[in-house]
């Protein structure tokens, strides 16, 4: 080969090298795998539940999450997969990740994810911050390898917010992100409840907790409800489906103190803060 030959071989060598080292951290930095939704589970266990209460949660979502209708549900989806985290909060800093983003779009995986909830059953946590759940929820999306056409965060609870940032402030910061944020308020009736809880916690989810298009409530009256309700609150965020219940972002809502937990709290502190 003459030397001509080889100045313009070794000319060529270098511009592929260079490009390559132009696309390799780009290529690094893979597109985030496209979904249906990104899904925030995030599930109240506060010490105002009791061990018993807090397993029925578990497996209630584990049951749902194996269910025909949700798995139809996903299957019917644009894409045909959803990602999915489940992750158990309390207070403003209280947040243990039972379950890290994962892609669900099949049966087995379902299942994986059913096992991963319900393979041991841990202790509640102090206090109650819906707000310090909705903060770590919305950053827990940034970088979680999913790109979801929608991205909703869904949070269950069985009382008003007493701890960290107004419940209010929360909410609007993250609409204002784009989340859609539904509820689902625990209702169930025991001497805790009585203690620590309102009788309106519905309509307090509805006034100072959810938002964004199409957020719904489902309530739970009493924990033999807690699976279906569950399974229905699924389908319907799983299929994008517009709820047969009062829609909060469309209907006005009366004036409604939405400190009342942290009032509570300041004026039961001897009940609240049990070490």
């Amino acid at each position: 080969m003459d030397s001509s030959a080889r100045f313009w071989r070794c000319g060529a060598m270098r511009f592929i090298l260079a490009c390559l080292c132009f696309f390799i951290p780009v290529a690094s930095f893979a597109d985030d795998l496209e979904v249906d939704v990104e899904l925030f589970l995030a599930v109240d266990v506060s010490r105002s539940m009791s061990p018993a209460e807090l397993e029925i949660q578990r497996r209630g979502y584990a049951e749902a999450l194996t269910s025909r209708q949700v798995l139809q549900a996903i299957e019917s989806g644009l894409l045909g997969r959803v990602a999915i985290t489940y992750v158990e909060w309390a207070g403003e800093y209280s947040q243990r990740v039972i379950v890290p983003w994962t892609l669900l779009q099949s049966p087995q995986e379902a299942q994986a994810i059913a096992h991963q909830i319900t393979a041991r059953f841990d202790e509640g946590l102090r206090r109650t911050s819906i707000s310090g759940a909705l903060i770590y929820a919305a950053g827990d999306f940034e970088g979680n390898g999913f790109s979801g056409l929608r991205r909703v965060i869904d949070i269950s609870g069985d009382g008003p917010n007493n701890q960290g940032r107004p419940v209010e402030r929360a909410r609007d910061a993250a609409l204002g992100q784009g989340f859609v944020i539904n509820g689902l308020p625990l209702m169930t009736q025991d001497a805790l409840s009585e203690l620590w809880g309102i009788p309106d916690l519905d309509i307090y989810y509805r006034n100072c907790v959810i938002g964004g298009p199409g957020a719904f409530v489902i309530p739970v009256l009493a924990w033999d409800q807690f699976a279906a309700a569950v399974k229905r609150k699924l389908v319907l965020e799983i299929a994008g489906l517009e709820p047969r219940l009062i829609q909060a972002q469309f209907t006005p809502a009366e004036p409604y103190d939405c400190l009342i937990g942290e009032k509570m709290w300041e004026q039961n502190r001897a009940y609240f803060d049990i070490p």
